[in-house]
C-alpha cells in the first residue's frame, strides 16, 4: 500500500457562535398514507397549533396515524378517531424514546399533513442525531479513529446542509441522499464514544463549516467534481482504498481509505486534512 506523510502542522480551533441547541429535523417518512408511531415509556400527542395534549400514548403501544377530512386520525381497524389537528407533535413525558418505521428515535416527532398526505420528521439534537449516522453510515468495528473522522465529516456535513431539504419542512433525509441515518436503534458503543470524543468538531474553510462529502470507496483516486462544482477544499488525491472496488460518488472523504489510513497509524485529524485540503477545525459554542 502506497505511504503517506501527513503533518498536522497547525491545528486551529475556532469558535462558531451558533443556537446552542443545535437542532436538526430529519425526514423519515414523507407524504405518506399512514404512519405507525409509539414511544417506549407512556408519552402524548400535541397539537401543533393550541400547544393541548389530543391523545396519550401507553408505552410500548402502537398507533397507526392517518390523513382524515383535512385532519389526522389515529386508525383502529375499520375505526377513525379524529385528532382535532392537522400537526402534531409526539413526546415521550419524560426522557425516553419514541418509534416510527420500526426503529427507536430520540428526540420527539413532528407529523403533519401536506396535500393529503402525512410527513413524520425527528427533531432532535445534532449530536443525539449523529449517534444515529455513525453507524450507519461506517461499520461500527472498523477503527476508532476513522469512526472519530466519520463523526466530524457527518457533523461538517449535516450542519452546512441545513434547510436542504426544507420543501418537505426538514432539514435532511434519513437515506444515503444525505445521510444514513438508523436513529437510536442503529447506536452501539464504539460510535457513540466516536462522537462523544469529537462532540462539536466541525471542519471549515474560509470560516465556514464544509459540506464534507464522503463515499464508501472511490477505487484509487478520488473525484474533485461536487456534483458541477469545483470546491477549493476538495482536491484529488490517492484514495488508499484500490483494494476495494469504487462504491459511491468518490467525492471528498474515502470511508475505506479513512479505515486504511487509521490502521497505518493515522488520527481522525490527519485523516481529514489529507481528504479535504487546507480546512481547519472548529468547535461549536455551546454558550448562550
Amino acid at each position: 500500500m502506497k505511504k503517506i506523510i501527513i503533518i498536522l502542522s497547525i491545528f486551529v480551533i475556532n469558535i462558531i457562535f451558533t443556537n446552542p441547541s443545535h437542532a436538526i429535523k430529519i425526514g423519515l417518512l414523507t407524504q405518506v398514507d399512514q404512519a405507525g408511531v409509539g414511544t417506549d415509556i407512556n408519552g402524548r400527542m400535541i397539537s401543533v397549533h393550541s400547544n393541548k395534549t389530543v391523545m396519550t400514548t401507553e408505552a410500548l403501544k402502537g398507533y397507526v396515524l392517518v390523513p382524515y377530512n383535512n385532519q389526522i386520525a389515529v386508525k383502529n381497524g375499520s375505526k377513525y378517531f379524529p385528532l382535532g389537528t392537522d400537526s402534531l407533535v409526539l413526546r415521550t413525558d419524560t426522557e425516553g424514546f419514541v418509534s416510527t418505521k420500526g426503529k427507536w428515535y430520540r428526540g420527539k416527532l413532528f407529523v403533519k399533513m401536506f396535500n393529503g398526505k402525512l410527513t413524520v420528521i425527528n427533531d432532535l439534537d445534532i449530536e443525539d442525531y449523529l449517534r444515529g449516522v455513525v453507524p450507519s453510515e461506517m461499520p461500527p468495528s472498523w477503527e476508532f479513529e476513522a469512526l472519530k473522522a466519520q463523526a466530524i465529516a457527518a457533523r461538517s456535513y449535516a450542519l452546512a446542509n441545513l434547510g436542504k431539504q426544507g420543501r418537505y419542512g426538514y432539514d435532511l433525509k434519513d437515506n444515503t441522499e444525505d445521510q444514513a441515518y438508523g436513529g437510536a436503534s442503529a447506536e452501539t458503543n464504539r460510535t457513540n464514544k466516536a462522537v462523544e470524543d469529537t462532540l462539536g468538531l466541525v471542519l471549515t474553510y474560509d470560516m465556514k463549516i464544509i459540506s464534507a462529502y464522503y463515499s464508501a470507496s472511490a477505487g484509487g483516486m478520488t473525484n474533485t467534481n461536487a456534483w458541477g462544482n469545483n470546491l477549493p477544499y476538495l482536491h484529488s488525491v490517492f484514495s488508499f482504498d484500490e483494494n476495494v472496488k469504487k462504491n459511491g460518488h468518490g467525492v471528498g472523504m474515502s470511508q475505506h481509505g479513512a479505515n486504511n489510513l487509521a490502521k497505518q497509524g493515522y488520527n481522525a485529524y490527519q485523516i481529514l486534512q489529507y481528504f479535504y485540503q487546507n480546512v481547519k477545525f472548529a468547535k461549536l459554542n455551546n454558550e448562550v
